[in-house]
C-alpha cells in the first residue's frame, strides 16, 4: 500500500465515523442498518480491520451517501477562477461538484422590459439573490420587487424576464444545467433584462 492509499484508507474511516456521529448513532445503530456486527464495524473505524468494497457499500447505503462521496479526495479543487464575459456583464463559476449548476455574477441596469412577448420560458430552474440595488422578476402576470439581500427561486418553465429598478443592481444567480444552456445560446438567451 501507497502512502496515498493509506491517507484514502484513514480518510474514510474518518468520514464513516463522522457520517455516523452526524446522525446520532451509535456502533450497534449503524451497524444494524449495515447489517454488520457492533465488532465489525468498531474494527472498521478504528483501523483493525481491512476496508472491503461489499463493506464500503452497505455503508455508504446506510449513511445515505454514495461510494463516490464515501472516497472522494478531490482536496486540490477547492478554489475555482471565474471565468469573464465582458460583452454580457457576467462573472460565472461552474459548480465542479455539479457540473450541471454555474453561478453567475451579473450587473444589470436596465429595467425588465415591458413587453411579454420579450419574457422568456425554458426548461429549468434558477435561484437568485440580489448583492446590491434592486432587481423586478417578471413571473408569468406577476411583478416581484427583489431588494438587495433577498433572493427569489422559481422554475423557468413560467415566462420571465428580470431587471434593475431605481437604478443599478447586482445579482448572484444559481442555474441547472437546463436554464444555464438556455442563456448561452446565440439568440439572446444570455441578454441583460431577461433571467
Amino acid at each position: 500500500m501507497t502512502q496515498g492509499d493509506g491517507d484514502l484508507d484513514s480518510l474514510v474511516r474518518k468520514r464513516i465515523r463522522a457520517l455516523r456521529l452526524a446522525q446520532g448513532w451509535s456502533l450497534e445503530e449503524l451497524a444494524g442498518r449495515a447489517r454488520l456486527s457492533q465488532s465489525t464495524l468498531s474494527r472498521i473505524e478504528n483501523g483493525q480491520r481491512r476496508l472491503a468494497l461489499d463493506s464500503l457499500v452497505t455503508l455508504a447505503r446506510a449513511l445515505d451517501t454514495t461510494l463516490d462521496q464515501l472516497v472522494e479526495t478531490a482536496a486540490d479543487d477547492v478554489v475555482s477562477s471565474p471565468l469573464i464575459d465582458s460583452a454580457r456583464g457576467q462573472t460565472r463559476w461552474p459548480v465542479k461538484a455539479d457540473p450541471g449548476m454555474t453561478v453567475i455574477r451579473q450587473r444589470m441596469t436596465e429595467p425588465p422590459p415591458d413587453n411579454p412577448s420579450r419574457m422568456r420560458a425554458h426548461p429549468g430552474r434558477e435561484w437568485l439573490v440580489v448583492l446590491s440595488g434592486t432587481a423586478v422578476l417578471l413571473l408569468g402576470n406577476r411583478r416581484f420587487r427583489i431588494e438587495t439581500h433577498q433572493a427569489a427561486e422559481f422554475p423557468t418553465m413560467l415566462p420571465h424576464a428580470i431587471g434593475a429598478e431605481g437604478g443599478p443592481c447586482e445579482v448572484l444567480g444559481i442555474f441547472d444545467r437546463d436554464a444555464r444552456r438556455s442563456h448561452q445560446r446565440p439568440d439572446g438567451g444570455g441578454d441583460k433584462g431577461q433571467a
